[in-house]
C-alpha cells in the first residue's frame, strides 16, 4: 500500500506485509530491508526498554514493538522532521502508549540524554543502523547523506552512546556492511563480548552484503558465527526464510533470549 501526499512530500507505505504503516519522506533515505532485519534480530521481552539510535521515521523500533507486545521503545534521531514523522507513525500504528520519539544527537553528552529521560543504564537493549559509508561522493540529498555517510570515528561515537545507555549485561544489536566486519569486531571489543554475527546474502553463492551483530555489555564470552540468511533464490524469488522475516514479522536467530 502506498499513498502519496505531494503537499507534505511524504508517502504512506506498508511494510511487514501490511502489519506496519509508515509515513516517510519521498526523497532522501527510504525504509528498506535493513530496518526490518535489524528489528528481527533484536531480542526483547515484555517490560523491556529498547532504544533505537538513528531511528529515522521509526521503522526498526516500531517493527520491534509490533513483534513483541509490551516492550517500550525510545526512538532517537537528530533530524526534527524525521522525529516528528516517527512520533506520528507510533500513533498511526497504535503504539504511542509505549513508543516515544526524541530529537537528539547520538553524539550528545550524557547530560543531554539524561535531560531527555534516557539516563545511563536505563536500556535493556539498543538497536542501531549507523551510517556506514565514508564521506566519498556523498549524496546531494541531506537526509540520505546523513543516513548513509559519516566522518571517521562516527561508529565509535555510536558505540559509546549504546554502552552508556545499556544496563549491565544489556544487549546491543546492529546492522553493518559485510565488508566492515573487522571494524565492527574491533569497535565492540572495548565494552562488549558474546558477539554473535549473522551474515545476510543476496542470493546463493554470492558474498554477504550485510552483517547483523549482537553483543552483550561487559561480557567476555567468545565470538559466534551463525549460518546466514539468504534473501533470494538464484532465480530472484524471495526465500521462504526471508519472506517470514520481511513480510511475516518473524524474528531471526539473534533475537533468541
Amino acid at each position: 500500500m502506498v499513498e502519496t501526499d505531494s503537499v507534505e512530500g511524504t508517502s504512506e507505505d506498508a511494510v511487514l506485509g501490511g502489519r506496519l504503516v509508515l509515513r516517510q519522506p519521498l526523497r532522501g533515505h527510504r525504509v528498506g530491508h535493513d530496518a526490518i532485519l535489524l528489528a528481527a534480530a533484536t531480542a526483547a521481552g515484555p517490560g523491556d526498554h529498547a532504544v533505537d539510535l538513528g531511528a529515522g521515521v521509526g521503522a526498526a523500533g516500531l517493527a520491534l514493538a509490533k513483534r513483541i507486545a509490551d516492550v517500550t521503545v525510545t526512538l532517537v534521531d537528530i533530524d526534527p522532521a524525521l522525529t516528528a514523522l516517527a512520533e506520528e507513525n507510533a500513533a498511526r500504528n497504535g503504539m504511542d502508549d509505549r513508543v516515544r520519539a526524541l530529537c537528539l544527537d547520538v553524539g550528545a553528552p550524557l547530560e543531554a540524554f539524561a535531560a531527555a529521560g534516557l539516563t545511563a543504564g536505563s536500556a535493556d537493549g539498543v538497536l542501531m543502523n549507523p551510517p556506514f559509508n565514508v564521506l566519498q561522493n556523498p549524496s546531494p540529498e541531506p537526509q540520505r547523506r546523513a543516513a548513509y555517510t559519516a566522518p571517521k570515528g562516527t561508529f565509535d561515537t555510536w558505540l559509546l552512546a549504546a554502552s552508556r545507555l545499556l544496563r549491565p549485561s544489556g544487549v546491543l544489536t546492529l546492522i553493518w556492511r559485510a565488508d566492515g566486519l573487522t571494524e565492527v569486531l574491533a569497535g565492540l571489543a572495548a565494552d562488549f563480548g558474546a558477539v554473535t554475527v549473522l551474515p545476510i546474502y543476496p542470493k546463493p553463492g554470492a558474498p554477504a552484503i550485510r552483517i547483523l551483530a549482537r553483543a552483550v555489555k561487559a561480557s567476555r564470552a567468545p565470538l559466534a558465527l551463525l549460518p546466514g540468511l539468504v534473501l533470494a533464490e538464484a532465480a530472484g524469488k524471495p526465500t521462504m526464510e526471508a519472506e517470514a522475516v520481511l513480510r511475516g514479522g518473524a524474528g531471526l536467530a539473534l533475537s533468541d533470549r
